[in-house]
């Protein structure tokens, strides 16, 4: 089973930076597809699968960055020139297969594994 530890949230100002970071033990799939998702409604902020294809909500394309490293065990979120509506408990989350991989998918679909969340406060 897909274990999954975020960490890196923290308190910024508007405009500042932070890196969140996704470490995932337990895969036994070949393949994952991996995203940031933030706040109770799960808001999808960005997506990577295995080969490194990306995709970006609009309220966060240009300014958030996600990748991974390259055991494809973990993924980072490189947050820049944040804004107070970017506030929010950040999770990460694995679906098994990277196969139409998108953060649609990742919200309905079974077996898909969570982390705890971590707090990104950014003020004015």
């Amino acid at each position: 089973q897909v274990h999954l530890v975020e960490s890196g949230g923290g308190s910024v100002q508007s405009g500042g930076s932070l890196s969140l970071t996704c470490a995932g033990s337990g895969y036994t799939y070949a393949t994952y597809c991996m995203g940031w998702f933030r706040g109770k409604e799960r808001e999808e902020v960005a997506v990577i699968d295995t080969s490194g294809a990306t995709s970006y909500s609009d309220s966060v394309k240009g300014r958030f960055t996600i990748s991974q490293n390259n055991a494809k065990t973990t993924i980072y979120l490189h947050m820049n020139n944040l804004k107070p509506e970017d506030t929010a408990t950040y999770y990460c989350a694995a679906r098994p297969t990277s196969a139409y991989c998108s953060g649609p998918s990742i919200l309905v679909a079974p077996g898909v594994a969570w982390g705890q969340g971590t707090q990104v406060n950014v003020s004015s």
